[in-house]
């Protein structure tokens, strides 16, 4: 069971996350990569990712050998640019107590030594790894990542001013319950109770779609207190409007690429793309210029914003149509 002790002002200071965060959504899905429970659900989605994975993203599984990473990678951000920004700004104490406690009782493997130690080259590993894995598992759903986020933030907001705060809470998880400042959340088959006490820094709520398991907390002392808790339909997610048809196309374009046309079901600016897929908006108007190039989108300026929208020969492309030459 876990445990959490509120004040009135960390009452005052709960919040929902307003919109999803490209890199802990990346390592829910991790995780929930190399969890063994609900092969009849995951097993497809598991192997088929897992056969996609490139080599690159190796070390993120060095990092959680027992398949919860360090607490100095859970970080928000918009965008991945951000996160992994977040991520190489963590205090290096923090690194370091987060890879003393996961390599413990086992020896570390080198790159993991020397992220330890701070090495711009170990840093520059776990970059490309966390990217490598952003490309493959969440920018060909970012789009349903963000619509799903969009539709659970909303109905919070109705809960709360129907029902209040304290119901919105124990409505989250089943069997929970919010007495005397205290609120509940069991853990069927997790033994011992974890209490976590907020001490006024007030907590966040951030949903998942990529994970079915407990709610997996960060309690740093320094930070409000993060609640991730699964949401969403308890099914893998798979990339919205394309099936077979799209997969050839990650390919040819890239799955960053392919995300930002399946992202323009309507015109959108550099910023909208950017924030859509989880990405900059320097990477978003890069990818944007070079599918451009190749007919497969328009991009309008007005006054000082561009739009962006999808050729005729894009959508022919997304929806696997075929034309005669």
């Amino acid at each position: 069971m876990i445990r959490i002790h509120f004040t009135a002002d960390d009452f005052a200071r709960v919040r929902f996350a307003p919109r999803p965060s490209p890199v802990p959504e990346l390592h829910a899905a991790l995780m929930m990569l190399g969890a063994p429970h609900e092969e009849l659900l995951f097993g497809r989605w598991r192997n088929r990712l897992l056969r996609s994975l490139p080599s690159a993203v190796g070390p993120l599984a060095d990092l959680a050998p027992d398949g919860l990473a360090p607490a100095f990678l859970d970080v928000l951000g918009d965008t991945l640019d951000e996160g992994v920004a977040l991520i190489r700004a963590a205090r290096p104490e923090s690194v370091r107590a987060g890879i003393e406690q996961v390599y413990a009782r086992r020896p570390a493997p080198p790159w993991i030594r020397a992220l330890h130690d701070g090495t711009a080259d170990a840093w520059r590993t776990l970059g490309r790894a966390q990217r490598a894995a952003h490309e493959t598992v969440i920018a060909p759903v970012w789009p349903l990542v963000q619509d799903l986020h969009r539709t659970e933030f909303t109905r919070h907001a109705l809960a709360v001013a129907e029902h209040g705060l304290g119901a919105t809470l124990t409505g989250l998880a089943p069997g929970s319950r919010l007495r005397d400042g205290v609120w509940e959340w069991p853990r069927p088959g997790a033994g011992g109770v974890r209490e976590i006490h907020l001490r006024g820094r007030g907590m966040i709520l951030r949903p998942t779609f990529h994970w079915r398991r407990d709610p997996l907390v960060q309690h740093l002392p320094d930070r409000p207190t993060v609640l991730t808790y699964p949401a969403g339909r308890g099914l893998p997610l798979v990339p919205e409007r394309g099936g077979q048809a799209g997969e050839p196309l990650a390919g040819v374009l890239g799955r960053t690429r392919l995300a930002l046309l399946r992202s323009l079901d309507e015109a959108r600016t550099t910023t909208g793309l950017a924030r859509r897929i989880g990405v900059s908006n320097a990477t978003a108007s890069a990818h944007a210029s070079a599918l451009r190039a190749a007919g497969l989108l328009t991009t309008t300026r007005t006054g000082r914003s561009v739009h962006h929208a999808r050729t005729p020969l894009a959508d022919l492309l997304l929806t696997g149509g075929t034309a005669d030459g």
